[in-house]
């Protein structure tokens, strides 16, 4: 006899609502700026939505044949699904190919409506968008597909910042763009695509890391390392004496997650109201570090 499956819990539905919300949001934010600044500008826009206008282009004008953005779309992102499928988790696959679908549907369906003839504003204000708009999906654990699925499955399994790599990957593809239809074109492009990775960078809170140096009286630290530990993370003690009041203390150092930082913080110094905190962002780390399933 087969077993029924749980039902959603109230507050995973919840969640789930809000990130569709938050999918819709994103894809919407990509199909308008493809059809707006993108097309505008006569640009590539790195990933396998640029792919995917490159080949559209390619069969257009060299076989003069015009391929719905869709069908394309959908095809290349076949295999970077089954292999976020199998790497990072089902939820955050199921969530990202709604995202592929949504936006493509209506990158085919919204007619082109071009705001600015500048291509230097197109590549700057084009590419935040487009970040802003990827950085949405990672805030609702999904992606916008394509390379992006890439970038997350090698942060995940190596514990590395991806994103220039996939950069470096996308200024190759762009290259080859510019050899096919001009330079100036696929140059702005690069400018556009390094905008979008900076973008996301600065806004995707799973890249920030932030250190702290906790000061506080030695009897006061196992409630301090109890706190870091609710948070996954761990610690290292060191003991001293403070040279203010010659009394001992312990130096707690920890590294957590940037999006932690604040709310750790501000529990230690209710629960030890006299700690000493000293927060310092982080730009690389090497070992073991938690991090926090996307899935």
């Amino acid at each position: 006899m087969m077993k029924n499956k749980p039902a959603l819990s109230p507050a995973q539905l919840r969640e789930d609502v809000l990130r569709l919300i938050l999918m819709a949001a994103a894809s919407a934010i990509i199909a308008l700026n493809l059809k707006s600044f993108i097309q505008a500008g006569d640009l590539v826009p790195g990933g396998f939505n640029g792919l995917t206008l490159l080949l559209q282009r390619v069969a257009q004008r060299y076989f003069g044949i015009a391929i719905p953005f869709s069908v394309i779309n959908f095809a290349l992102n076949a295999v970077p699904a089954a292999v976020s499928y199998r790497l990072i988790g089902r939820r955050f696959t199921v969530f990202s190919c709604v995202v592929i679908v949504l936006s493509s549907i209506l990158t085919d369906a919204i007619p082109a409506m071009p705001i600015t003839d500048d291509i230097l504003l197109i590549s700057v204000f084009g590419g935040m968008i487009n970040g802003l708009a990827v950085s949405l999906c990672l805030r609702g654990g999904a992606t916008s597909g394509g390379t992006d699925f890439i970038s997350i499955a090698l942060s995940e399994r190596l514990n590395v910042d991806a994103w220039n790599y996939i950069l470096g990957a996308n200024v190759v593809m762009l290259m080859i763009s510019g050899a096919l239809f001009g330079w100036d074109k696929a140059l702005y492009s690069i400018f556009f695509q390094f905008t979008s990775t900076q973008t996301v960078k600065l806004l995707d809170p799973s890249n920030k890391r932030t250190t702290l140096l906790i000061v506080a009286q030695r009897e006061k630290a196992a409630a301090v390392c109890q706190l870091i530990q609710d948070t996954r993370h761990s610690a290292t003690l060191f003991h001293g004496v403070g040279l203010y009041d010659g009394k001992e203390r312990t130096l707690i150092y920890t590294v957590v997650e940037g999006s932690q930082a604040r709310r750790l913080s501000a529990s230690i110094r209710r629960a030890v109201p006299g700690a000493f905190i000293n927060a310092m962002k982080t730009d690389q780390i090497t070992g073991n570090f938690y991090r926090k399933p996307r899935d």
